[in-house]
């Protein structure tokens, strides 16, 4: 399985279980590794026969910036069931980064898997 990847994407949402999180957006930071056969685009050297970054990036944005969740875990849930049913993929890993949840440390959040990644010989 290939792993096409994009990572470090920042998007301003409301999140958040205290009264005070759901009247203001917080960045969070977002990393997404995705299972797709790239032996296609790697033979025809073009972009519709690969996963469009672009595209990606647009719905995770648009999913990130609607949502009102309190938790960290629903939103990664949520745009993992998105990548597997919008876009030909088989497995996704997805990273939330909160900032700042925790005054002591650099980085909290949650990292889910779903799918099922192909496991076979290595060509």
């Amino acid at each position: 399985m290939d792993i096409i990847y994009l990572h470090g994407l920042k998007v301003d949402c409301v999140i958040g279980v205290w009264e005070w999180e759901k009247q203001i957006t917080q960045t969070i930071t977002i990393d997404l590794d995705m299972g797709f056969d790239i032996s296609v685009a790697a033979k025809s050297d073009h972009l519709q026969d690969t996963l469009s970054y672009k595209q990606v990036s647009k719905h995770v944005q648009s999913l990130v910036k609607e949502s009102r969740f309190a938790l960290v875990e629903k939103l990664a849930a949520e745009i993992a069931a998105m990548l597997l049913t919008d876009f030909s993929i088989e497995w996704c890993r997805v990273k939330v980064n909160k900032f700042g949840a925790v005054g002591a440390a650099g980085d909290v959040g949650v990292i889910i898997e779903r799918g099922q990644m192909e496991r076979g010989e290595i060509a």
